[in-house]
């Protein structure tokens, strides 16, 4: 399926530059390679770009004994016939197939060689996705420029027991990165699009728990509840199914564990706002 997306793409790619150039002889104005160039390459700018461990497939068209597949070493070089040893990690797709083009060339082993780089499998540019999502493992990023939003697709979505808040971690510009994302601020009406950050290889995306609590005695539906943002207790206490015959709303108490470690019982009203793994039980009416 990688392979056949990118030779779709090097063939539209191929088609967008004839398409250029047919325009400006019908207009009259021809048109110059490098414009052609400067136009394909300003629709193509999230190229995918080649790493240590993926593996290609290169072919030269009328070429057959050319024909190679292999794996990207860890110097990010091939070994490729008649030119030996190339460099293609860190070049783009294209920018591999002018090299290994250029390579046969200067070498006067093919006089116009046309070569054509596929993808076949990813193992450069991987990220992880864990904790509370569909699918967890790692996933590729198969073409610059992949979204956070489009890899977590991938992998399923988040669970139904999975946090609201996403926390990205790798590295930037040699130096850990570490970002919480609140997710229905992307997803949301407000559609904070900055939020949907810009992927890079070693990216770990991780998904705790939802917040909960845990609420007993008499409710009627007692055991644990996910907290919802800005939950107060009574919206807790209808989440359960609200007080049995025998429950009162006089008397609630929560349990909660405080910054150091210790538990506090408070007494709270019934719009205060719970917190998270805050116990809360309901009495039985004295009456």
């Amino acid at each position: 399926m990688l392979e056949l997306s990118m030779n779709r793409k090097t063939h539209s790619t191929r088609i967008l530059a004839a398409c250029f150039w047919a325009a400006g002889l019908c207009l009259g104005t021809p048109i110059t390679r490098a414009e052609v160039a400067s136009a394909v390459q300003s629709t193509d700018r999230t190229e995918y770009v080649i790493g240590a461990g993926d593996v290609i497939k290169v072919s030269v068209f009328q070429n057959p004994d050319l024909s190679l597949e292999a794996r990207i070493n860890e110097n990010g070089t091939i070994r490729f016939p008649l030119i030996g040893v190339v460099r293609l990690g860190g070049l783009t797709v294209s920018a591999a197939e002018k090299a290994l083009a250029d390579g046969l060339r200067t070498g006067d082993f093919v006089k116009e060689p046309q070569v054509t780089v596929l993808l076949t499998q990813v193992r450069a540019n991987l990220v992880s996705v864990l904790g509370q999502v569909g699918k967890p493992g790692r996933y590729p990023l198969e073409v610059g420029g992949t979204k956070l939003m489009d890899v977590l697709a991938q992998a399923g979505g988040v669970a139904p027991g999975g946090s609201d808040i996403l926390v990205l971690s790798g590295q930037r510009g040699g130096k850990p990165f570490r970002k919480e994302i609140d997710m229905p601020a992307v997803l949301g009406p407000s559609q904070d699009n900055t939020a949907d950050v810009e992927l890079q290889n070693g990216d770990v995306i991780f998904i705790d728990r939802a917040p909960q609590i845990y609420i007993y005695g008499q409710i009627q539906r007692p055991g644990v509840i996910r907290l919802e943002r800005n939950m107060t207790l009574m919206q807790a206490m209808a989440t359960a199914g609200g007080l049995t015959p025998r429950g009162t709303e006089k008397g609630l108490r929560v349990n909660r564990r405080k910054a150091d470690g210790k538990l506090e019982v408070i007494e709270p009203g019934m719009n205060d706002l719970l917190r998270p793994d805050d116990i809360v039980y309901v009495r039985e009416s004295i009456f």
